[in-house]
């Protein structure tokens, strides 16, 4: 596959560390269960073998150990946390206080760029003006005749390591796709344009681009002349020009990612507020039920599903695919394979990572998780699983929790979907 996935996680703001082969075996070695203890739900110290290592070194079994002895403040698997209630109202608002998601204001009018007929689908190009930056353009799909209220997703596109794509990773509106995102779906979704499969299932589907993607990508010409390192905005659709435009904006990610901390904001707290504009613009439709919203998406997209599903009640239904683990493992093994988009400053110490996507118990909600995902260790996926699944037994609801596990790497292939597909149907076509 041509180092592609080398290429996914050198893209994603760390080109300047190198990316030797093997380095993921040794990182996802990191964490051995003879040398760090379980997390005890007592709260009693855990032991951390300070030889043992990291990706910071000798200092990762000290900076572990700042939370690793206790659950986290927010937890609902402390015993003192009984009405489920009170507690999603207290750490979600804490959530939120850590995330400081920015006002948008109200929902932007909406227009529709082209209409179109394709693979039994109609099709909508559309965007909307937020308060910053261009345009958002997105995708809207549903069945061809199709009649009445049907059921919605938000469907999140993957980082993948290509800025310059976004709602093009998963959507398909003719038979000519870019060779690009051609390679793209056959490698992360067997070829399937997974926006277009489920909404022939019956549902509307909106597609947005996320920031910095595609349509919200950051343009050259808009930042000093100094940054640009020789690159122009030309020729945008060549597969050279995009390649190239990749890596500087893998790159830039560190850079963006300070500066929104000096806004007083931060990246996952962007894509939320960005996602709920989509979110209300497809609620608003017509033809939508909006009692009947489900969301979506792998890795980055899967990140989104997260922080949306964990927040927005709107979300009845979510599959988080390719996005799991703790923050003991980006911590410890992974940061170094992952994004700046994810991080959210303090909140470790009162939600670990799949605790927010938890603040939606008791609401139906799926992970899928690839055996061989070079992103996370296997036993932190599974100790994010096993939190997960604590979660909703507490909460009365075991069956509205499911967590599948399939070979191979980082992916969303036609298995996969299958099962997410069949989810959906479950709780959104009652």
């Amino acid at each position: 596959m041509k180092n592609k996935r080398r290429d996914f996680i050198k893209y994603t703001g760390l080109t300047g560390i190198g990316m030797a082969g093997g380095l993921f075996n040794s990182f996802a070695t990191g964490i051995e269960k003879d040398k760090y203890s379980k997390e005890n739900n007592n709260g009693t110290a855990m032991n951390y073998d300070s030889n043992s290592i990291s990706i910071i070194g000798a200092y990762g079994a000290w900076a572990a150990g700042l939370t690793g002895n206790k659950l986290p403040a927010l937890s609902f698997r402390k015993r003192e946390f009984t009405n489920l209630s009170a507690w999603k109202k207290q750490a979600r608002g804490r959530l939120i206080e850590r995330l400081s998601i920015p006002t948008l204001g109200q929902i932007p009018r909406v227009t529709v760029k082209r209409q179109l007929e394709y693979d039994g689908l109609h099709i909508e190009e559309i965007s909307w003006q937020l308060p910053y930056g261009p345009p958002t353009d997105a995708v809207l799909l549903k069945p061809v005749h199709s009649k009445g209220k049907l059921p919605g997703i938000l469907a999140f596109h993957d980082h993948g390591g290509q800025k310059y794509f976004g709602t093009r990773k998963i959507t398909r509106v003719s038979d000519e796709m870019h060779p690009v995102m051609l390679e793209h779906q056959k490698e992360y979704y067997e070829g399937f344009a997974w926006a277009n499969e489920i909404a022939k299932r019956g549902y509307v589907v909106l597609v947005p681009d996320a920031f910095p993607f595609a349509s919200r990508r950051v343009l050259l010409k808009d930042v000093p002349q100094s940054m640009r390192h020789g690159l122009t905005d030309d020729d945008p659709e060549n597969p050279d020009h995009i390649d190239q435009y990749n890596k500087w904006a893998g790159d830039h990610e560190h850079i963006m990612a300070k500066s929104l901390f000096s806004a007083g904001t931060t990246w996952p707290a962007v894509f939320f507020a960005e996602d709920r504009v989509a979110l209300d613009i497809l609620c608003n439709r017509d033809d939508v039920d909006a009692g009947n919203i489900g969301c979506g998406g792998l890795s980055g997209g899967g990140m989104r599903t997260v922080f949306m599903g964990g927040l927005d009640e709107r979300i009845k239904c979510a599959v988080c695919v390719g996005f799991m683990t703790t923050w003991r493992d980006f911590l410890l093994n992974k940061a170094i394979n992952h994004t700046w988009m994810t991080y959210v400053p303090i909140l470790p110490n009162e939600l670990d990572f799949p605790e927010i996507l938890g603040l939606r118990i008791p609401l139906p909600t799926m992970v899928l998780n690839d055996n061989e995902d070079e992103l996370y260790t296997p036993d932190e996926m599974k100790r994010a699983d096993s939190i997960l699944a604590e979660l909703f037994k507490k909460a009365g609801a075991p069956d509205r929790y499911k967590c599948s596990y399939y070979p191979g790497p980082h992916k969303f292939d036609k298995a996969m979907q299958a099962e997410a597909f069949a989810w959906y149907d479950k709780w959104l076509k009652r």
